[in-house]
């Protein structure tokens, strides 16, 4: 469900209230469905298509719990976060199969990574990245994903998989074919996941751009399936880069995970159905996975505000779901809450944890991460998950809430979905 605006109590840092689970920036929210303004690709307004995920609304200040299991929820913000998941009955199938006869799998992820400038035309870039976008299908509902090897691994949402609900998969391709699929891994943390389509082989991988060049104001395309119309390509330009996003919680087993991204935000059309589709520059190179929209209610489509993950946030976790089937992330391995004076108040860390370690304690605020402001919990979250575990960060943090800011060097610890349920199911 959609979590109320309003402040929410608080969360462990990695842990967030109403979605910013156990984790502050590294671990999953604490309970509570999406919430700000912004809605997950699972349903674009915090609301699931047809029987997908309840969407989250995103704002930036969700937060999401692990670490002690606590969970607050944080101030929902101005718009509905919606996954964009579609409906069984809409769900159409898109994405195409290559020339047989390569040699062997080719994979995107261990290709070599563009890097181009914006350019070329949509009707050209439309043409290079069809072949590589297929539709997924559930019994629950649809959403996109993207070849990324040419023996049948694809890249989506773990939302848009989740929607299976354990029942089959299927894969629909852009030259009208079809095949089963199943879960190599699915972390609901970053919301990637990727499936293997049966018996696969000589399909077009889509070459992995760089979004750490991405500007704003550059073109870019959307494809997908959105509301089951597959093959759909929209266009719009890059709004808004480092958009914190809460796309809300997702309860597994006995943990709940928040999903906070650093988001591409982008006017290009996207609705229910595109979640998991590319979103690419005029190279057709993917810089994002299309994840949530921003919407005016849980009905409502594309209203110019659209949330894509960004590839280079995506690429190390389908590297790890591909080679291990599960995925971990960064944390500082405390819980968080709102601070009234702005800025993400610590209410307890782990012993022994990277906030710990760096001398942190309840009650300190932070209000920076490597001189970018921070002002909710989500945006902790947001700008810790952009980093990987083991990465140094420099936090300004004032001491007891009140003071000066001072800066306080963190080394980030590594967390999972796994360790978070493991933690809620021992509390």
């Amino acid at each position: 469900g959609r979590a109320p605006h309003g402040l929410p109590p608080q969360a462990p840092h990695g842990h967030a209230p109403h979605g910013q689970g156990p984790q502050g920036p590294g671990g999953p929210q604490g309970p509570g469905g999406p919430q700000g303004p912004f809605g997950s690709p699972h349903f674009p307004g915090g609301q699931p298509p047809y029987g997908g995920h309840g969407a989250a609304p995103a704002a930036p200040q969700p937060e999401r719990k692990k670490g002690s299991g606590r969970v607050v929820g944080i101030a929902a913000v101005t718009a509905l976060v919606t996954s964009l998941i579609v409906g069984p009955a809409a769900a159409l199938g898109t994405a195409a199969l290559f020339p047989d006869g390569l040699s062997g799998p080719v994979s995107s992820l261990t290709g070599e990574q563009g890097g181009t400038a914006t350019e070329g035309e949509v009707g050209e870039v439309a043409e290079t990245v069809l072949p590589s976008v297929v539709s997924i299908q559930t019994a629950n509902g649809g959403g996109s994903g993207v070849v990324i090897s040419s023996d049948g691994q694809i890249l989506t949402n773990a939302h848009v998989v989740d929607a299976a609900q354990g029942g089959p998969l299927e894969v629909l391709f852009n030259d009208g074919t079809s095949a089963p699929a199943e879960i190599l891994g699915s972390d609901p943390v970053s919301d990637i996941a990727i499936v293997q389509a049966e018996g696969a082989s000589g399909l077009q991988p889509a070459v992995l751009g760089d979004s750490d060049q991405v500007g704003v104001g550059a073109d870019v395309v959307a494809i997908g399936s959105p509301l089951g119309l597959s093959g759909t390509v929209t266009t719009g330009v890059v709004s808004a880069l480092n958009r914190p996003v809460n796309t809300g919680a997702t309860e597994s087993g006995n943990g709940q995970t928040s999903t906070v991204i650093n988001a591409i935000q982008t006017d290009a059309a996207i609705n229910p159905g595109n979640s998991g589709g590319p979103l690419v520059n005029m190279a057709g190179e993917v810089i994002g996975i299309n994840t949530a929209i921003a919407g005016l209610s849980q009905e409502s489509g594309s209203v110019g505000l659209g949330f894509a993950i960004p590839i280079n946030q995506a690429k190390p976790i389908a590297e790890q779901l591909v080679a291990e089937g599960s995925a971990s992330y960064p944390a500082i391995e405390a819980t968080i809450t709102n601070s009234p004076d702005g800025g993400a108040a610590i209410v307890e860390v782990t012993e022994g944890g990277a906030a710990d370690e760096a001398g942190l304690r309840a009650d300190d605020v932070v209000v920076s991460v490597d001189g970018t402001q921070v002002t909710t919990p989500d945006q902790l979250i947001a700008q810790i998950r952009s980093h990987r575990p083991g990465d140094e960060i420099t936090l300004g943090v004032r001491p007891g809430g009140t003071g000066q800011p001072r800066e306080v060097t963190v080394t980030l610890g590594e967390q999972s979905s796994a360790s978070v349920e493991q933690e809620a199911e021992e509390d």
